[in-house]
């Protein structure tokens, strides 16, 4: 496991004894994540878990532009792949996993674009916060991508059917106002007061009972548990569709700026 002095896509901290703040560290790109950000991303978590002083886990992305703009489809279409990893596998799948398994509350500071990938971490998170000018909005099909599992079944959960199918189906960018009303987050601040905010929600979680919480988030969780089935099933598909010549040509679209041809496969 990665050593947090090691990391290099990734921050760790923890604050006041209570709560740990995971950054994702690649502005310069977004904050999309490669394979190396997931497992530092992993052990990050792994950490935070296995700390008595850590309450809650904040998780948000470096800089004001994004929180995290999902994988790294650049790297994906430059090299056929997310990168080099600790054990050869891209294992976003056991991201996901973590996030919902940890015992204590995650909360999302979304501080700026949460797109793709980058949007179901924060909605798998268990509170969010968004930043005034943070949007929201899903990219998949526009790249050759999808998330049939958490990104999608249980977003159906956190907003609704027909709003789900409107993220995914138009990919539209959407604002921190409407995000909040379609109850994607839970409140909205100006920039300057994010990462304040989401301490004052860790700092009140810290004074709870920690057994309680870990029943509480398990309790939730329960109810969508099947979907990690489907999640499953979801992935194993994707990694054979992004090898065809249809899920090649999306992130050669966005690798070379130009709109995707998806016609010839219709």
């Amino acid at each position: 496991m990665i050593k947090p002095a090691e990391f290099t896509d990734v921050t760790y901290a923890v604050e006041e004894d209570a709560f740990a703040i995971i950054t994702i560290n690649r502005p310069e790109r977004m904050n999309s994540f490669r394979g190396r950000t997931v497992d530092e991303l992993l052990s990050a978590f792994k950490h935070a878990w296995a700390d008595r002083r850590v309450a809650a886990i904040i998780l948000t992305g470096a800089g004001e532009k994004a929180f995290c703009a999902g994988g790294d489809v650049k790297e994906r279409a430059e090299t056929g792949s997310y990168g080099e990893t600790e054990w050869g596998l891209f294992e976003i799948e056991r991201l996901h996993r973590m996030v919902r398994d940890v015992p204590k509350p995650v909360i999302a500071a979304v501080n700026g674009v949460a797109v793709g990938g980058g949007h179901v971490l924060h909605v798998l998170c268990d509170l969010s916060i968004a930043a005034s000018h943070a949007r929201f909005g899903q990219a998949g099909p526009r790249v050759g991508s999808f998330d049939a599992g958490f990104g999608s079944t249980y977003l159906a959960r956190v907003v609704g059917e027909k709003r789900a199918r409107q993220i995914w189906f138009l990919l539209d960018l959407y604002d921190a106002e409407t995000a909040e009303r379609w109850n994607l987050v839970n409140d909205v601040v100006p920039a300057d007061e994010l990462l304040d905010k989401a301490r004052e929600y860790a700092r009140k979680i810290a004074s709870y009972s920690p057994t309680a919480l870990k029943f509480l988030k398990h309790s939730f969780n329960a109810d969508t548990e099947h979907i990690a089935g489907i999640s499953n099933v979801a992935f194993d598909g994707l990694d054979l569709f992004v090898e065809t010549p249809e899920g090649r040509e999306g992130a050669a679209a966005f690798s070379e700026k130009r709109p995707p041809d998806f016609s010839p496969y219709r």
